[in-house]
């Protein structure tokens, strides 16, 4: 197996971005080989929809990368969103061929691993034309569940397409691998994770705190949020805050008691700072297609600042019932009687210093071995 020296790197998120699972395996990539990336931010893979226009602008929601560090270069691409029609790509093509050419002429120069985070026909053109000592399509959503109509199949073919192409596909949760159990067998598991050195130094709770708490929640509160759960859990804590923390995409339908907080999106060191704040970490997601893939990373980050979390058993947290200070609730039956179990959870600081080790993402990425 050829040594990896460089790294092109399809991504599904521009580097600009707050930093993710893309940026944190590039991050890594350069760490363990010094090599250099090629980096190619996204572009439409969906035709336009009228509630493109009215998304929030998220304005503060976190630290946007504002320069590339001088071992990576951005690669931007000219296309117009129309990859799902029948000659869109086509169109498209006149736009990227000299990226293609770019990335073929990258690969050539030294072994290189070329990595698909989201499947695209670019991604299918560089990886027919540019033929890299190694290939990877890391899956860390199920893409056509984002999508609607024309567009859901075209993605849905173009992912399937990707997956036969790539020498090793990577899946962020069990969900995604059995999903694909019988179209790519071999696909490792790689959880999502954490980056250890931007986490506030763990603050132990007290044992005489005796209220009211905080349970907390921070992320995006789209359409998979679950607000007929939160109303219930505000209801049985009326003594308590349930604080929202982030952009809020989907508003709700119902009215939540006068306990619950929402407020606007923070940097991302400050809502570290939020969280740490927070008495139960919280996670109240639906159980439906979109969420069937999901590792939140948000879990890692709740129980690496030594708080409980009560979540609802979708996606990745499904399979945690038994994890230490980790708590399902799928209804409002016995809600009440879980979060007094879940405020009587300890974390130790010997158990936030191995949650921290064992699941950053360098610990993640080194196991793969994908590097040879």
């Amino acid at each position: 197996m050829r040594v990896i020296e460089q790294l092109v790197y399809l991504s599904p998120v521009p580097w600009s971005s707050f930093a993710q699972r893309p940026h944190k395996f590039v991050e890594w990539f350069h760490q363990e080989t010094h090599g250099r990336v090629l980096w190619i931010d996204p572009y439409p893979t969906r035709l336009p929809m009228l509630q493109d226009l009215r998304r929030p602008s998220g304005e503060g929601k976190s630290d946007a990368h504002t320069a590339a560090p001088p071992w990576l270069d951005v690669v931007r691409i000219r296309s117009l969103p129309l990859e799902p029609l029948p000659l869109g790509t086509a169109i498209n093509r006149f736009g990227w061929r000299d990226i293609t050419r770019r990335v073929t002429q990258f690969c050539a120069e030294r072994n290189t691993l070329l990595a698909v985070g989201k499947p695209s026909a670019l991604a299918l053109d560089v990886l027919r034309a540019a033929r890299p000592a190694r290939s990877l399509y890391d899956r860390m959503d199920d893409f056509p569940s984002f999508y609607r109509g024309v567009s859901r199949s075209a993605m849905k073919r173009t992912e399937l397409a990707v997956a036969r192409e790539v020498d090793t596909v990577f899946v962020s949760s069990s969900g995604l691998r059995s999903s694909w159990s019988s179209i790519r067998p071999d696909a490792k598991l790689v959880h999502n994770g954490l980056d250890p050195a931007v986490l506030p130094a763990f603050r132990e709770k007290t044992s005489d705190h005796t209220g009211p708490h905080v349970l907390g929640y921070l992320g995006t509160m789209g359409p998979w949020f679950d607000w007929q759960w939160l109303a219930a859990l505000a209801q049985c804590r009326p003594a308590d805050t349930i604080r929202l923390i982030g952009p809020l995409f989907h508003p709700p339908q119902i009215a939540l008691p006068a306990n619950v907080q929402i407020l606007p999106p923070l940097k991302h060191a400050a809502a570290l700072a939020a969280m740490s704040d927070f008495d139960v970490g919280l996670i109240p997601f639906l159980r439906n297609p979109l969420t069937d893939g999901v590792d939140p990373i948000k879990y890692y980050e709740y129980r690496a600042l030594g708080l409980p979390v009560i979540s609802t058993p979708f996606g990745e947290m499904a399979t945690r019932c038994d994890e230490p200070g980790t708590f399902l609730s799928s209804g409002s039956e016995n809600l009440s009687s879980i979060v007094v179990e879940a405020l009587e959870y300890r974390t130790t600081p010997d158990e936030v210093s191995r949650i921290r080790s064992a699941n950053s993402w360098a610990a993640r990425f080194s196991a793969t071995g994908i590097l040879g």
